[in-house]
């Protein structure tokens, strides 16, 4: 088997468990390895540190699978990986609709799979595991007898591992729009054109949090997307709910969700620039009881991160400013790069801006089905922030 050998003075990252190993953190490589080969990994004085794949054109040299060298990397790895991660979804409550794998969180990098009702929509997001690709659709089938499997790598990052982006069936062709549950309500999910797999899961516990605070209330969501918070709120209660996106689909598709409800007459939507209403309509004096905000990633890149802070700290300002005395801001980030520290003192800092206090509700992450490893930063990405605006 192809050796790596590390530099002698390693990052803490990859001694603390981390799976990644960069180019510029190996001393030698023994052998001519071919993409997606699986390799050992050793100290600079030869103790075995993992097995992983292997690319040589990714800035991520290697991606470990497994610190354990007695455990072979075969179908039955993944299959055991995928069953173990399943178990534990159904142990936290997850069943129905969940992301089943999450890449390093689940031990298999670059890897996602989501779960919806009978539906599996894959990514493999690395050449490592496009490597294994057709072993995972395989043990997807024995473990789930899914009623469809569908791959959604339409996405730039498998460029950089030299790969093409595509997307469609891995199993026999079915209707790519289905509609799923979650707490109560039903939403469409567009497998084949929606963002990322078609559904953004991870929000699917903070959307529960905002049920008390809801009630009666006039709500303004921003960045609506297909209106799921927003629908939960008119469900919880709300007196009236307007979503704000900047798409048209994305506004049609709320509406049709909404409608898919019976809610089409306490919440309805309409396609603006949030950044610019925000803006005039804090000038023109409106003001809510709840205004939510849940806007895309703001930078992927760590030179943009100041950047992608100031636009935080402006939307949430422009929103602190419609907010009554006593109302509340639901505020999202999941830029992964905006640690948790950093999106709290950027929203304390808008509050000082906007002369106004803030008392915190709750502060949480994205649901349990996406876990977050201790020592891995990227799996701990959504920032959910709850405050009373004083």
């Amino acid at each position: 088997m192809i050796k790596v050998v590390l530099n002698k003075k390693i990052s803490p990252r990859i001694a603390n468990g981390h799976p990644w190993i960069f180019s510029n953190e190996v001393n030698r490589l023994e052998g001519e390895p071919q993409a997606g080969d699986i390799v050992e990994v050793f100290s600079h004085d030869g103790k075995f540190v993992g097995k992983g794949y292997i690319n040589q054109r990714s800035q991520i040299l290697v991606r470990l699978l497994t610190r354990n060298r007695a455990e072979q990397i075969d179908e039955t790895f993944f299959f055991n990986r995928i069953q173990n991660a399943w178990n534990y979804r159904q142990k936290i409550g997850y069943s129905e609709n969940c992301r089943l794998i999450f890449g390093e969180a689940d031990l298999m990098p670059a890897l996602i799979i989501d779960k919806f009702n009978d539906y599996l929509v894959i990514q493999t997001l690395s050449y490592g595991m496009e490597v294994w690709k057709d072993a995972i659709v395989r043990s997807l089938q024995k473990i789930f007898s899914p009623k469809g499997i569908y791959e959604r790598n339409d996405v730039p990052v498998r460029e950089l591992e030299g790969l093409e982006q595509k997307k469609g069936f891995l199993s026999e062709p079915f209707d790519t729009s289905i509609i799923i549950n979650e707490n109560g309500l039903k939403f469409y999910v567009d497998i084949e054109n929606g963002q990322k797999t078609g559904y953004f899961l991870d929000q699917q516990d903070n959307r529960r949090a905002i049920q008390h605070i809801v009630k009666d209330a006039d709500v303004l969501g921003c960045f609506t997307y297909t209106g799921t918070f927003e629908i939960h709120a008119a469900y919880y209660g709300a007196k009236s709910v307007l979503g704000l996106d900047i798409s048209e689909n994305a506004v049609a598709q709320a509406t049709r969700n909404a409608e898919l409800n019976n809610l089409q007459n306490i919440c309805t939507f309409q396609a603006m620039n949030a950044f610019d209403v925000l803006k005039q309509w804090g000038k023109d004096g409106r003001q809510y009881d709840v205004l939510m905000l849940d806007p895309p990633a703001f930078t992927k890149s760590r030179e943009h991160i100041n950047k992608a802070l100031s636009g935080y700290k402006e939307i949430n300002l422009r929103g602190m400013k419609l907010i009554k005395p006593g109302g509340f801001l639901v505020t999202s980030s999941c830029t992964n790069l905006v640690q948790p520290e950093m999106f709290l003192d950027t929203i304390y800092a808008a509050a000082k801006d906007a002369k106004r206090t803030l008392r915190q509700v709750t502060f949480q992450a994205q649901a349990s089905d996406h876990p977050i490893i201790w020592g891995i930063e990227n799996t701990n990405y959504l920032k959910f922030l709850i405050v009373q605006v004083m």
